[in-house]
């Protein structure tokens, strides 16, 4: 009888334990892709050697947006497509280079734009699964999928096995809820595109938002 009662008691406590569904906390990467593209721009400029293409990420529905600054060069001409066709001049207000890459564009329209939602890259794990969304090669709109692969504290890089090309350069590196922990940055091309290398690196978005709050600071 008093195995029958433990047995009971353990069944009760099994059951009467808070149960935690990872459903609640990740998110299908249909549901992202859908949630997070039409926020995601192609970036094409101007530079001194032949047009630069890559992708931008709007940050504020007036129609900030953020990329690469490798993509982009001050003064030249910068065309945005967005997610529905429609391009925009922007202008380029400022452009941060050396190893953190990263520059603010803008355009101008009369209306709200959709927005992506920034995450925090200190609580990134190497293993967990990850979703880029760039224009590589002039596909705007290419969804890739892999997992952290390795996290570079000492050059603030964030590596992925998640499929990123020429043009994806200031897309989006999204965890499972849709949050943006880096923007993809470069990949490893030790023999100039020979071979699918699986090697690509972003910049943490915590030392994205670390540029945003200097500038804001003035």
């Amino acid at each position: 009888m008093l195995y029958k009662k433990l047995l009971l008691l353990f069944i009760f406590t099994l059951v009467s334990l808070p149960v935690f569904s990872f459903s609640k906390i990740s998110k299908n990467p249909v549901a992202i892709y859908e949630e997070i593209n039409p926020a995601i721009v192609s970036v094409d400029s101007q530079l001194s050697d032949g047009l630069s293409c890559g992708t931008g990420c709007i940050i504020d529905k007036s129609g900030v947006i953020l990329t690469s600054a490798h993509v982009v060069d001050v003064g030249n001409a910068v065309v945005v497509t967005t997610n529905n066709g429609q391009n925009y001049t922007a202008k380029v207000l400022k452009r941060l280079g050396d190893n953190k890459d990263i520059a603010l564009l803008k355009i101008d329209a009369k209306r709200n734009f959709k927005t992506v939602k920034l995450g925090n890259s200190e609580k990134v794990k190497v293993g967990e699964k990850v979703l880029a969304i760039g224009n590589p090669f002039g596909f705007s709109g290419t969804l890739t999928q892999g997992i952290v692969s390795r996290i570079d504290y000492a050059k603030n890089r964030i590596q992925t096995d998640a499929a990123i090309n020429p043009g994806s350069s200031g897309g989006p590196l999204l965890n499972e809820r849709g949050e943006i922990i880096g923007i993809n940055q470069a990949i490893y091309n030790p023999d100039n595109n020979i071979s699918n290398i699986g090697i690509g690196f972003a910049t943490p978005i915590n030392l994205v938002k670390e540029y945003l709050n200097a500038k804001d600071n003035g």
